[in-house]
């Protein structure tokens, strides 16, 4: 008794401020017990506005019956001989399987109460039929409107009734690692389902297209889910959800989003025009490696690096130039390669910008009228398009581990090499050498060495010998890769390996 006398004799003597600190400190441990026992905050509110808005889309399309399968090779005596023998010769009587119908399932989302409806592109190619089915239970037909390939996205129409529950778009570039995320689609087909999740990752590129930059979420994400919206705790769409890494088919927590920020452009293009309007400047990049930095007396490898120009471009008539760092674009920097072609296809087709470019050692500004992508592509096609002759095999010389020789009609018959494409061609490539190491192989041709063209092989070998005289440990050659249908690449080659 008289331990708890003096314990409550010592409540009773704390002035007022302190007991009320104690009496906070108390109820904030209590709120948070019954917090986590209660589970996170619930998103059932949101759930129930941003669910009529996600549709399930189903397609179906006709494939061909399968042919007859060929008879197998069986000996005379052998005792399936006869079976098979009736079996084939029903076959031929019935003649090949008709054509089947085949019908596969997605998501979607509703972005305008007139019935505009947004899915990834897969989801839908190749459908003859397009139905949308809302979360009401109604169904409506789905024709579309436009699709593109390069980021997976379509844009349908469906005629409702009445207006239809819609989503609005979000800001994609806020979103930080960390932050929650909802994903709501059809998986496996089974309906609206909703999962929770956060942003695992920023800028993700899983080599799918030339825009890849990805959102990557662990929100359950499964076969159907493509093309429904993620969403963020406000309620908007900060992605589509495209893609997948499953062993199994199954979620395992890696889920891609086609950023919002990415999307919102193509699709007002789908919408506008049918089909997509990208800005185009007409050069083909690459990364810059450590040795071609070091080649080319680069402090670092940041920006683009032009491997090859599109004759008649809007980069050629600029006076843009293969082996040019781009190291800006529009006022806005190339920190790394993928950078420039998502701000290239973002800028409206014509419209002049700058382009700030290192070249031989000094920086310059380039004004270029930006082409049409669409068109330029076309272009590019046309232009690359081989032309096989005839002719002998030329005296082979053997430098850095390569065996090259100059061009004739008959090697360019053999590798498949277009006129366009100048150089000295490999012949074959040491297994221990350098050249072997950075992928270089027969067919490939040379067009540059040390940023000068190259005719012969034997002028190969004489920059060779001045490189080392000047005391370097790398060469850069420019290559026209066989195993790329002759894309340019350039490639900082060790003199010595080791």
């Amino acid at each position: 008794m008289r331990t708890t006398r003096a314990r409550v004799g010592a409540i009773s003597l704390l002035p007022t401020a302190g007991l009320a600190l104690l009496l906070t400190i108390i109820l904030a441990v209590a709120m948070a017990v019954a917090a986590r026992a209660a589970g996170p905050e619930s998103v059932a509110n949101a759930a129930a506005r941003l669910l009529p808005a996600v549709v399930n889309i189903s397609t179906t399309q006709k494939i061909e019956g399968a042919g007859q399968v060929p008879m197998p090779n069986l000996p005379e005596n052998s005792p399936f001989r006869e079976f098979f023998d009736d079996f084939f010769e029903k076959q031929q009587r019935e003649g090949d399987q008709p054509q089947r119908r085949v019908s596969s399932l997605g998501s979607g989302f509703v972005i305008d109460p007139s019935g505009i409806v947004v899915t990834n592109n897969h989801v839908i190619e190749g459908a003859e039929e397009i139905e949308a089915k809302f979360h009401d239970g109604s169904t409506l037909k789905a024709t579309i409107l436009g699709k593109d390939t390069k980021t997976d996205l379509a844009v349908l129409k469906v005629e409702p009734p009445k207006p239809l529950p819609y989503v609005s778009f979000g800001n994609s570039d806020v979103l930080r690692v960390g932050d929650w995320v909802m994903a709501i689609g059809n998986p496996f087909g089974l309906g609206g389902s909703l999962t929770l999740g956060i942003v695992s990752a920023r800028n993700r590129d899983i080599n799918s297209g030339p825009y890849d930059d990805f959102i990557q979420t662990d929100a359950a994400i499964n076969r159907g889910n493509s093309g429904g919206p993620l969403f963020n705790m406000d309620g908007e769409v900060v992605g589509i959800n495209t893609a997948i890494i499953s062993p199994s088919g199954g979620s395992i927590g890696i889920g891609f989003s086609v950023p919002s920020n990415t999307a919102k452009g193509v699709i007002e293009q789908l919408r506008q025009y049918g089909e997509t309007r990208r800005g185009w400047l007409g050069v083909k990049i690459q990364t810059i490696t450590p040795e071609i930095a070091e080649s080319l007396n680069l402090s670092s490898s940041e920006g683009a690096l032009v491997s090859d120009v599109v004759p008649t471009g809007p980069a050629e008539k600029a006076g843009i130039k293969a082996g040019d760092v781009i190291l800006s674009f529009d006022g806005k920097p190339i920190r790394e390669m993928r950078d420039l072609p998502r701000l290239v296809a973002d800028t409206p087709v014509e419209k002049t910008v700058e382009v700030l470019v290192a070249r031989s050692g000094g920086k310059q500004n380039v004004k270029v009228r930006l082409g049409r992508l669409e068109e330029g592509e076309k272009l590019t096609e046309a232009a690359t398009t081989p032309e096989p002759g005839t002719g002998t095999e030329p005296k082979s010389v053997d430098v850095l581990g390569m065996k090259i020789a100059a061009l004739n009609d008959e090697l360019r018959k053999k590798y498949n090499i277009g006129p366009q494409v100048q150089g000295v061609v490999v012949l074959s490539v040491d297994e221990n050498s350098s050249a072997f190491e950075k992928r270089i192989e027969a067919g490939d041709v040379i067009t540059e060495a040390d940023q000068r063209p190259a005719s012969s092989p034997d002028e190969i070998r004489e920059r060779v010998k001045e490189i080392e005289e000047r005391g370097k440990d790398s060469i850069l050659l420019l290559v026209s890769k066989s195993s790329q249908q002759g894309e340019p690449r350039f490639i900082g080659l060790k003199l010595k390996k080791g």
